[in-house]
């Protein structure tokens, strides 16, 4: 018994003592301090002005509503499309069996010749005379942000000049690559169309040598592009001020249905005797927004010259992302170098293109038709995906509010976002809000 006792006693301790022990570990995490955050003083970034769109477009419940935001080509449903060139790429792509290996620090060599004789045309001189230094770029944003990184680099002046309005990445990605973009006159908003005079003015007020963007055709966000001889004139006054020109072309064939068109600045700067950047984007001209598939190219003086830039180059993109994907160019490549494929694949973008150009004639024609004593000629008149209507930020709200279309406060509309089955609607909505 005594035995018994004893040990029920011992037991009694032992967890009386494993008690105690628990208390304390539990009291000692609890009077332990926290650790301050390393990321406490990481501010909320703003909201991306698309995005903020998007969202407000998805909570509507109105079966109507009408997103013009999205700077992504729509079909006449208002669906995404995949070009049939594309997709027969893809499945000869397929049928080769071709392996994931890495490509080349400056990507796929066949791609960026045929990039480079789309862009400059197959007859162009500086690649006659191998003096166009190329590299695969993820897109286009890709291709401004090597360019930015080799003017910082390389160029005497860290500035550049961006259209005032131009696309909202421009200034980030120039800035983020260590450069100052500062302004100049492009929009006239009393004439909804091009400050020419402006422009000029500015360009030659501008420090010599200055880096200058120009949005080689479908400038985006306004859509309003100089003429031929104006681009003439712009020429001239970039190389008398030995400006550097900067070409973004996010829209090469798409804006209006020809290749050669809409790089005619771009070759004709070439021509004049430019040594010239380029940045080339086909998420628009092939639909191949999320493959990532783009180029960035500069002119040279020799061939000589041209083996330093790329050079240069690998030791750009090397710590960025070390090798671009291979799938996006490979498609690309596909259809450029099979003279039947690409002859499809060009009436697919003249398609495209018409499909836009129409839907501007009917917007226009709808406006009108209702009555509007308002002037919509430059809903005609400016080119490409997006259209800059006029309207104000306050215009803007009521649109969204009264009558569920959605567009950015500036009044820029996404004429992919409009189809024969809403065109009339927002018409409607475009007069109530504009009278």
């Amino acid at each position: 018994m005594y035995r018994s006792v004893a040990r029920i006693s011992q037991l009694s301790s032992q967890s009386v003592l494993r008690s105690i022990r628990a208390n304390v570990a539990v009291n000692r995490i609890n009077i332990t301090p926290r650790l301050a955050s390393t990321w406490a003083s990481v501010k909320m970034g703003p909201p991306d002005a698309i995005l903020g769109i998007t969202e407000a477009f998805k909570k509507d419940q109105y079966e109507q509503k009408i997103n013009l935001g999205v700077g992504a080509y729509r079909d006449d449903a208002g669906l995404p499309v995949v070009l049939p060139s594309v997709i027969e790429a893809e499945e000869r792509l397929l049928k080769s069996c071709l392996d994931k290996e890495y490509a080349g620090i400056t990507g796929i060599s066949n791609f960026t010749k045929l990039a480079a004789d789309l862009a400059y045309g197959e007859e162009s001189i500086v690649l006659k005379e191998d003096r166009l230094a190329v590299t695969q770029t993820i897109s286009g944003t890709g291709a401004l942000r090597i360019g930015g990184e080799f003017l910082k680099k390389f160029h005497p002046s860290t500035k550049i000049l961006l259209p005032q309005p131009s696309w909202a990445n421009h200034a980030a990605v120039f800035r983020s690559s260590g450069l100052q973009p500062e302004t100049y006159r492009y929009y006239n908003k009393e004439t909804i169309g091009l400050d020419f005079e402006g422009l000029i003015e500015d360009l030659k007020n501008a420090e010599d040598g200055t880096a200058v963007l120009l949005h080689a055709c479908a400038h985006n966000p306004t859509g309003v592009d100089p003429t031929p001889d104006q681009w003439k004139q712009i020429s001239e006054v970039v190389k008398a001020k030995g400006h550097f020109p900067f070409f973004d072309m996010a829209y090469q064939g798409f804006a209006s249905g020809s290749i050669e068109r809409d790089a005619f600045a771009v070759r004709y700067f070439v021509e004049q005797g430019h040594q010239i950047a380029l940045c080339q984007s086909f998420a628009k001209n092939m639909g191949l927004y999320g493959e990532r598939v783009g180029a960035f190219s500069l002119v040279a003086e020799s061939s000589e010259e041209k083996a330093r830039i790329e050079s240069q180059f690998k030791i750009l993109v090397r710590p960025l992302y070390s090798n671009p994907p291979i799938h996006g160019a490979r498609i690309a490549s596909t259809i450029l170098g099979d003279a039947q494929l690409k002859a499809q694949w060009l009436a697919e973008v003249k398609t495209m293109a018409d499909r836009m150009i129409t839907m501007r004639q009917l917007l226009k024609d709808n406006l009108e038709a209702l009555g509007s004593t308002q002037n919509w000629d430059h809903v005609t008149s400016q080119i490409g995906m997006f259209c800059y209507t006029g309207l104000s930020g306050e215009q803007v709200d009521e649109l969204a509010q009264k009558w569920s279309v959605y567009c950015t406060r500036d009044g820029r509309i996404s004429i992919a976002g409009i189809t024969s089955g809403n065109v009339k609607r927002l018409a409607q909505a475009i007069h109530e809000v504009s009278k």
